[in-house]
Protein backbone atom coordinates (compact mmCIF):
# COMPACT_ATOMS: atom_id res chain seq x y z
CA UNK A 1 0.00 0.00 0.00
CA UNK A 2 1.28 3.43 -0.92
CA UNK A 3 1.72 6.24 1.59
CA UNK A 4 -0.90 8.24 -0.30
CA UNK A 5 -3.55 5.56 0.16
CA UNK A 6 -2.63 5.08 3.83
CA UNK A 7 -3.02 8.79 4.48
CA UNK A 8 -6.30 8.85 2.56
CA UNK A 9 -7.70 6.04 4.73
CA UNK A 10 -6.60 7.91 7.82
CA UNK A 11 -8.29 11.10 6.64
CA UNK A 12 -11.55 9.30 5.87
CA UNK A 13 -11.51 7.52 9.23
CA UNK A 14 -11.12 10.86 11.00
CA UNK A 15 -13.94 12.36 8.92
CA UNK A 16 -16.51 9.63 9.52
CA UNK A 17 -15.49 8.28 12.95
CA UNK A 18 -17.27 11.02 14.86
CA UNK A 19 -20.51 11.80 16.67
CA UNK A 20 -21.96 13.39 13.53
CA UNK A 21 -21.96 9.92 11.94
CA UNK A 22 -24.66 8.79 14.39
CA UNK A 23 -27.38 10.99 12.94
CA UNK A 24 -28.84 9.26 9.93
CA UNK A 25 -27.22 5.91 10.77
CA UNK A 26 -29.00 2.92 12.36
CA UNK A 27 -26.61 3.17 15.33
CA UNK A 28 -28.74 6.12 16.46
CA UNK A 29 -31.28 3.69 17.97
CA UNK A 30 -29.10 1.99 20.60
CA UNK A 31 -27.73 5.47 21.36
CA UNK A 32 -31.14 6.29 22.80
CA UNK A 33 -30.30 4.15 25.83
CA UNK A 34 -27.78 4.06 28.65
CA UNK A 35 -28.48 0.69 30.30
CA UNK A 36 -26.29 -2.10 28.97
CA UNK A 37 -29.12 -4.55 28.32
CA UNK A 38 -31.18 -1.95 26.46
CA UNK A 39 -28.19 -1.12 24.26
CA UNK A 40 -27.54 -4.80 23.53
CA UNK A 41 -31.13 -5.55 22.53
CA UNK A 42 -31.64 -2.38 20.53
CA UNK A 43 -28.26 -2.79 18.86
CA UNK A 44 -28.75 -6.42 17.86
CA UNK A 45 -32.24 -6.00 16.43
CA UNK A 46 -31.35 -2.75 14.68
CA UNK A 47 -28.26 -4.35 13.13
CA UNK A 48 -30.29 -7.33 11.92
CA UNK A 49 -32.59 -4.90 10.10
CA UNK A 50 -29.74 -2.87 8.59
CA UNK A 51 -29.94 -3.80 4.94
CA UNK A 52 -31.62 -2.20 1.95
CA UNK A 53 -32.76 1.39 1.63
CA UNK A 54 -31.51 3.48 4.54
CA UNK A 55 -34.70 5.52 4.89
CA UNK A 56 -36.74 2.34 5.12
CA UNK A 57 -34.31 0.84 7.64
CA UNK A 58 -34.68 3.87 9.89
CA UNK A 59 -38.47 3.93 9.47
CA UNK A 60 -38.97 0.28 10.41
CA UNK A 61 -36.35 0.37 13.16
CA UNK A 62 -38.19 3.32 14.66
CA UNK A 63 -41.45 1.35 14.46
CA UNK A 64 -39.83 -1.54 16.30
CA UNK A 65 -38.47 0.76 18.99
CA UNK A 66 -41.88 2.33 19.47
CA UNK A 67 -43.15 -1.15 20.29
CA UNK A 68 -40.28 -1.77 22.72
CA UNK A 69 -40.80 1.59 24.40
CA UNK A 70 -38.51 3.19 26.97
CA UNK A 71 -36.69 -0.06 27.79
CA UNK A 72 -36.14 -2.90 25.30
CA UNK A 73 -34.87 -4.96 28.26
CA UNK A 74 -38.16 -4.62 30.14
CA UNK A 75 -40.02 -5.33 26.91
CA UNK A 76 -38.13 -8.61 26.45
CA UNK A 77 -38.65 -9.74 30.04
CA UNK A 78 -42.33 -8.76 30.05
CA UNK A 79 -43.06 -11.07 27.10
CA UNK A 80 -45.16 -8.35 25.46
CA UNK A 81 -43.44 -9.39 22.24
CA UNK A 82 -45.58 -12.54 22.28
CA UNK A 83 -48.58 -10.29 21.63
CA UNK A 84 -46.86 -8.06 19.08
CA UNK A 85 -45.24 -10.88 17.10
CA UNK A 86 -46.81 -14.28 16.51
CA UNK A 87 -44.76 -17.41 15.76
CA UNK A 88 -47.13 -18.35 12.92
CA UNK A 89 -47.26 -14.90 11.32
CA UNK A 90 -45.17 -15.15 8.17
CA UNK A 91 -46.12 -11.68 6.92
CA UNK A 92 -43.29 -9.21 6.41
CA UNK A 93 -42.23 -6.87 9.18
CA UNK A 94 -39.26 -5.56 7.22
CA UNK A 95 -38.51 -6.90 3.75
CA UNK A 96 -37.83 -10.65 4.07
CA UNK A 97 -37.85 -10.52 7.88
CA UNK A 98 -41.24 -11.74 9.03
CA UNK A 99 -43.15 -11.16 12.25
CA UNK A 100 -42.36 -14.80 13.05
CA UNK A 101 -38.64 -14.07 12.65
CA UNK A 102 -38.85 -11.33 15.26
CA UNK A 103 -40.78 -13.63 17.57
CA UNK A 104 -37.81 -16.00 17.33
CA UNK A 105 -35.29 -13.21 17.99
CA UNK A 106 -37.19 -12.07 21.06
CA UNK A 107 -37.56 -15.66 22.29
CA UNK A 108 -33.78 -16.14 22.09
CA UNK A 109 -33.18 -12.87 23.90
CA UNK A 110 -35.73 -13.74 26.58
CA UNK A 111 -34.03 -17.09 27.17
CA UNK A 112 -30.61 -15.39 27.38
CA UNK A 113 -31.67 -12.69 29.82
CA UNK A 114 -33.60 -15.17 31.94
CA UNK A 115 -30.31 -16.95 32.62
CA UNK A 116 -27.65 -14.24 32.28
CA UNK A 117 -27.46 -10.57 33.20
CA UNK A 118 -26.26 -9.58 29.72
CA UNK A 119 -26.04 -10.86 26.17
CA UNK A 120 -22.28 -10.54 26.50
CA UNK A 121 -22.24 -13.13 29.27
CA UNK A 122 -24.67 -15.36 27.40
CA UNK A 123 -22.27 -15.52 24.43
CA UNK A 124 -19.36 -16.62 26.61
CA UNK A 125 -20.90 -20.06 26.72
CA UNK A 126 -20.23 -20.53 22.99
CA UNK A 127 -16.87 -21.29 21.37
CA UNK A 128 -14.97 -19.48 18.66
CA UNK A 129 -14.52 -15.88 17.58
CA UNK A 130 -17.02 -13.20 18.56
CA UNK A 131 -18.80 -13.66 15.22
CA UNK A 132 -18.90 -17.44 15.62
CA UNK A 133 -20.33 -17.11 19.12
CA UNK A 134 -23.06 -14.75 17.96
CA UNK A 135 -23.88 -16.93 14.95
CA UNK A 136 -24.21 -19.94 17.24
CA UNK A 137 -26.54 -18.00 19.54
CA UNK A 138 -28.76 -16.98 16.62
CA UNK A 139 -28.34 -20.34 14.86
CA UNK A 140 -27.15 -18.81 11.59
CA UNK A 141 -24.20 -19.68 9.39
CA UNK A 142 -20.73 -18.52 10.45
CA UNK A 143 -19.45 -19.25 6.93
CA UNK A 144 -20.87 -16.10 5.35
CA UNK A 145 -19.65 -12.49 5.85
CA UNK A 146 -22.53 -11.69 8.27
CA UNK A 147 -22.19 -7.93 7.73
CA UNK A 148 -25.04 -7.04 10.08
CA UNK A 149 -23.77 -9.16 12.96
CA UNK A 150 -20.19 -7.93 12.57
CA UNK A 151 -21.50 -4.37 12.65
CA UNK A 152 -23.32 -5.11 15.91
CA UNK A 153 -20.16 -6.66 17.36
CA UNK A 154 -18.18 -3.57 16.36
CA UNK A 155 -20.73 -1.43 18.20
CA UNK A 156 -20.45 -3.52 21.36
CA UNK A 157 -16.68 -4.16 21.45
CA UNK A 158 -14.80 -1.12 20.10
CA UNK A 159 -13.92 1.31 22.88
CA UNK A 160 -12.78 4.94 22.87
CA UNK A 161 -15.31 5.81 20.20
CA UNK A 162 -18.04 8.41 19.88
CA UNK A 163 -19.99 6.00 17.65
CA UNK A 164 -19.34 2.52 19.05
CA UNK A 165 -20.24 1.70 22.65
CA UNK A 166 -17.40 -0.54 23.85
CA UNK A 167 -19.54 -2.01 26.64
CA UNK A 168 -18.28 -5.59 26.22
CA UNK A 169 -15.07 -6.21 28.15
CA UNK A 170 -14.83 -9.94 27.47
CA UNK A 171 -13.94 -9.55 23.80
CA UNK A 172 -11.00 -8.04 21.93
CA UNK A 173 -11.42 -5.58 19.05
CA UNK A 174 -8.55 -7.35 17.28
CA UNK A 175 -10.90 -10.32 16.79
CA UNK A 176 -13.50 -8.26 14.94
CA UNK A 177 -14.16 -8.60 11.22
CA UNK A 178 -14.92 -5.69 8.93
CA UNK A 179 -18.70 -5.47 8.29
CA UNK A 180 -18.55 -6.25 4.57
CA UNK A 181 -21.14 -4.60 2.32
CA UNK A 182 -21.12 -3.33 -1.27
CA UNK A 183 -19.65 0.07 -0.32
CA UNK A 184 -16.82 -1.40 1.76
CA UNK A 185 -16.08 -4.06 -0.83
CA UNK A 186 -15.95 -1.59 -3.73
CA UNK A 187 -13.74 0.98 -1.99
CA UNK A 188 -11.41 -1.72 -0.64
CA UNK A 189 -11.04 -3.12 -4.16
CA UNK A 190 -10.37 0.31 -5.69
CA UNK A 191 -7.72 1.01 -3.04
CA UNK A 192 -6.01 -2.32 -3.62
CA UNK A 193 -6.84 -3.76 -0.20
CA UNK A 194 -8.32 -6.79 -1.94
CA UNK A 195 -8.07 -8.24 -5.43
CA UNK A 196 -11.77 -9.08 -5.69
CA UNK A 197 -15.18 -7.54 -5.07
CA UNK A 198 -16.53 -10.94 -4.05
CA UNK A 199 -18.94 -10.80 -1.13
CA UNK A 200 -17.50 -13.62 1.00
CA UNK A 201 -16.18 -14.40 4.46
CA UNK A 202 -12.72 -14.90 2.97
CA UNK A 203 -12.78 -11.42 1.46
CA UNK A 204 -13.98 -9.90 4.75
CA UNK A 205 -11.00 -11.53 6.46
CA UNK A 206 -8.60 -10.36 3.74
CA UNK A 207 -9.80 -6.75 3.92
CA UNK A 208 -9.66 -6.80 7.74
CA UNK A 209 -6.09 -8.13 7.61
CA UNK A 210 -5.10 -5.52 5.02
CA UNK A 211 -6.53 -2.72 7.17
CA UNK A 212 -4.73 -4.06 10.24
CA UNK A 213 -1.46 -3.96 8.31
CA UNK A 214 -2.05 -0.65 6.53
CA UNK A 215 -3.22 1.28 9.57
CA UNK A 216 -1.11 -0.43 12.21
CA UNK A 217 1.07 2.61 12.81
CA UNK A 218 -1.93 4.92 13.25
CA UNK A 219 -4.62 2.66 14.71
CA UNK A 220 -2.80 -0.15 16.55
CA UNK A 221 -4.78 -3.35 16.91
CA UNK A 222 -8.00 -1.72 15.68
CA UNK A 223 -8.62 -2.72 12.05
CA UNK A 224 -12.37 -2.08 12.22
CA UNK A 225 -11.71 1.62 12.60
CA UNK A 226 -11.03 1.31 8.90
CA UNK A 227 -14.70 0.44 8.44
CA UNK A 228 -15.54 4.10 8.94
CA UNK A 229 -13.09 5.07 6.21
CA UNK A 230 -14.29 2.50 3.68
CA UNK A 231 -18.02 2.68 4.37
CA UNK A 232 -18.18 6.43 4.87
CA UNK A 233 -16.23 7.24 1.74
CA UNK A 234 -18.20 4.69 -0.28
CA UNK A 235 -21.71 5.64 0.78
CA UNK A 236 -20.97 9.35 0.42
CA UNK A 237 -19.37 9.02 -3.00
CA UNK A 238 -15.90 10.15 -1.96
CA UNK A 239 -14.39 7.49 -4.22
Amino acid sequence: MTEKIRLQLLAWAREYHCAAFIQGDPVQFPHRYTQKQDIEISGLLTAIMSFGNRKQILKKADELHQLMGASPYRYVLSCQWKEDFRPTDKSSFYRMLSHADFYTYFARLHAAYSQFDSLENALLGYSGTPMEKLCAFLEVSAKSPQKKLNMFLRWMIRKESEVDFGIWDSFDRRDLLIPLDTHVCRVAYLLGLTDTETFSLKNARNITAALASALAEVFPDDPCLGDFALFGSGVNGAL
